[in-house]
């Protein structure tokens, strides 16, 4: 008796469609949005979450420096 599970043979998911391909007509506008968030994701992610790693490190140090100011001079 195995233990595989008989659904993991059920076949090939590296070239499967998007969501869009089976959404009704009146729901597509609601898709194209979010279709363009992970068109982008996908073309530029590196640069992307070097941006946003740069942005949250910039937040967090400003955060700090205003606590430690206020903690000596208030």
């Amino acid at each position: 008796m195995s233990a595989r599970d008989p659904t993991e043979d059920a076949g090939d998911t590296q070239d499967v469609g998007s969501l869009g391909e089976v959404l009704p007509a009146p729901l597509q506008p609601l898709w194209r949005p979010i279709e363009r968030v992970q068109e982008f994701r996908r073309d530029h992610s590196e640069t992307y979450l070097n941006a946003i790693e740069a942005i949250i490190a910039v937040v967090l140090i400003s955060g700090y420096l205003w606590w430690l100011y206020l903690f000596f001079v208030a």
